[in-house]
């Protein structure tokens, strides 16, 4: 279940191996820094456990329609009236993993999903050194998390994002993520 992913999680951080997380990927990466890193002791998604002492994943509660309304939606509204989909505009931050695998400062990506990394608590995941490389301009939610390259958390290669870029690869023209993880593998297996 979600505690042996965060388990693995732990131990691809813990151990520098090349760690790419695409949506609940990303999110488990997110409650694992707040546990093990931020000091967080009972962070968690609420899609696993609702009254979580520390939220650092939840749904997200209130979506502006088309119009520019505002509308409030809980677990129970209609699945497809819940979740983010489609195309979106992500902004990515100068000297990132992110920005070095793109070459380029926005992206638009697909995403289908519910839940979304907590913004009220993402501040002290910041403190303690979780770098936030990509959010969509206009609602300034987090797209993009990686551990950073130097410092006392560095890591080689570890990025996770809440879009799915699955959607967008192909055999002939894999998606640059993907491509960037296979040469971080290639660099680790060589080290190891």
């Amino acid at each position: 279940g979600t505690e042996g992913k965060i388990a693995a999680i732990r131990h691809a951080r813990e151990n520098r191996i090349p760690y790419l997380g695409i949506c609940l990927g990303m999110q488990l990466a997110v409650v694992e820094f707040a546990r093990h890193v931020a000091g967080m002791s009972g962070a968690h998604s609420t899609e696993f456990e609702k009254d979580c002492r520390y939220p650092v994943v939840a749904l997200i509660t209130e979506w502006q329609d088309a119009s520019g309304r505002i509308e409030k939606r809980d677990e129970n509204s209609e699945l497809g009236g819940s979740m983010r989909l489609g195309g979106q505009l992500c902004r990515i931050e100068k000297a990132s993993l992110a920005r070095l695998i793109y070459g380029q400062d926005e992206i638009i990506e697909r995403h289908r999903h519910r839940y979304e990394v907590n913004n009220t608590l993402l501040g002290k995941l910041e403190e303690s050194g979780l770098v936030v490389s990509g959010r969509a301009p206009l609602t300034d939610l987090c797209e993009i998390v990686e551990m950073p390259t130097d410092g006392p958390n560095a890591h080689p290669w570890f990025l996770g994002c809440q879009f799915h870029p699955e959607f967008t690869s192909s055999p002939r023209k894999g998606h640059p993520l993907f491509t960037s993880l296979v040469v971080a593998a290639a660099a680790y297996r060589a080290r190891t």
